[in-house]
């Protein structure tokens, strides 16, 4: 099952300074998982659709891996991680990967269904809900598209200040995974927070997407640091695992310590599909993406 049908699911259903070094372990696919070195900087995050495993398993194994958090849950799983002393750092929110903030027709709808999710994640304390813009409309410039989510978007931004709940827009590929999609760029994203207007509206950077649309990802991430809330990674190309024996072109420990000086203390989002063990390669992942 992918990730796009998963959210198509809910959407239909309506469910909601630079540090003295980064260690750069070399790691054998057999490794056992061990938890994070002490004193890491970042929060450790897992996306739920990737790992083939039920959420309870995946809570208690996953929190000996190093995890802090399991993100990308409907807001009624929430509790089923909370009892293992873990948190979800990103819930689903009611858009679809194809079908979002860009039609002014859904704006009642998507308003309405957020404004009760945001108030839900707030009492859960889960600090973002996840939304999307849509893919492209026929007829429909960039900015016309950026105009039209900024529209709807500014409608729930009131309610998000106050329950204190970030809304991230998560900037995805439209060449490999998502065609059609809208948000394919970090300046286009940029440019809607910036219309948006509000603290409790940011992107979520998904390293493996903007590699594949614009490379440059350091530079990137320097320069629009200020409207990023949260990071995915992934190796590319694959979506798989990052580890020094991977032949991917991303080298994560850079990556991760360039995040690191840009004051970034949030939560990391591990979203890469496993070919190995995938609670080995989650644990190696995290290993590999804690600045120390």
């Amino acid at each position: 099952m992918t990730r796009r049908h998963i959210l198509k699911t809910i959407a239909a259903t309506g469910a909601l300074a630079a540090l003295p070094r980064i260690s750069t372990p070399v790691l054998d696919a057999t490794d056992s998982p061990a938890p994070a070195a002490p004193g890491a900087s970042f929060k450790h995050s897992a996306c739920k659709w990737c790992y083939n495993l039920p959420l309870n398993k995946f809570a208690i194994e996953g929190k000996k891996a190093g995890l802090q958090s399991i993100e990308l849950l409907n807001l009624s799983e929430v509790p089923v991680v909370q009892k293992h002393g873990l948190t979800c750092a990103v819930a689903n929110g009611p858009t679809a990967i194809n079908n979002g903030f860009n039609r002014r027709a859904n704006h009642a709808k998507f308003v309405s269904a957020f404004q009760k999710a945001i108030e839900e994640a707030a009492a859960l304390g889960v600090p973002n809900i996840i939304c999307f813009s849509g893919n492209r409309n026929k007829g429909q410039t960039d900015e016309e598209g950026l105009e039209v989510c900024a529209e709807g978007l500014k409608q729930i931004m009131s309610v998000a200040e106050k329950a204190k709940v970030t809304i991230i827009m998560e900037l995805l590929n439209s060449k490999v995974n998502h065609r059609g999609y809208q948000c394919d760029h970090t300046e286009w994203g940029a440019k809607l927070v910036d219309k948006v207007g509000s603290e409790r509206f940011k992107l979520l950077y998904d390293i493996y997407h903007m590699q594949i649309m614009e490379g440059d990802v350091i530079r990137n991430i320097r320069q629009y640091k200020d409207r990023i809330g949260h990071y995915h990674t992934a190796g590319n190309p694959g979506r798989n695992e990052f580890e020094p024996q991977d032949v991917q072109e991303l080298y994560y420990p850079g990556i991760m310590k360039a995040i690191h000086d840009t004051g970034f203390r949030g939560y990391v989002g591990q979203e890469f599909s496993p070919r190995r063990n995938p609670l080995t390669s989650l644990a190696n992942a995290i290993k590999i993406c804690t600045v120390a």
